[in-house]
């Protein structure tokens, strides 16, 4: 995990430093994918790329991410199924359906839905 404050002590010493990238979606948001049809609620961020090489490889490179920004586990939901996806920012929006999401593993991690969000059962916070 890139500790917050490298980039002000490269800059202090001289040394470029790529930007600290800021995760824009919390646990408990509800999300949808930017180019296909699924939609869930975050229930873990990586601060950047933290998958297999090979699973990163998989993704046609026409729509491929780079690595080096937040990535998210979703508990998500198609009109066929329940799954778990790993998603990156850019390519995730605000669901602003107002909507829950229908997936079995929700009541294990998370409370109640209010104004489009869940709350993170006491027993999973970090």
């Amino acid at each position: 995990m890139p500790r917050h404050d490298l980039p002000d002590l490269a800059a202090r010493n001289g040394v470029d430093a790529p930007p600290v990238l800021h995760a824009r979606f919390s646990i408990g948001d509800v999300v949808r994918h930017r180019l296909f049809d699924f939609r869930g609620v975050i229930f873990d961020v990586d601060p950047v790329f933290a998958n297999s090489d090979e699973w990163y490889d998989s993704i046609p490179a026409a729509i491929r991410p780079e690595k080096d920004q937040p990535f998210y586990h979703l508990l998500a939901e198609n009109a066929e199924s329940s799954y778990v996806a790993y998603v990156s920012q850019q390519n995730l929006i605000v669901d602003d359906s107002d909507e829950p999401v229908d997936h079995p593993a929700i009541p294990g991690l998370f409370t109640g839905f209010t104004d489009g969000r869940y709350q993170l059962r006491a027993n999973h916070r970090h």
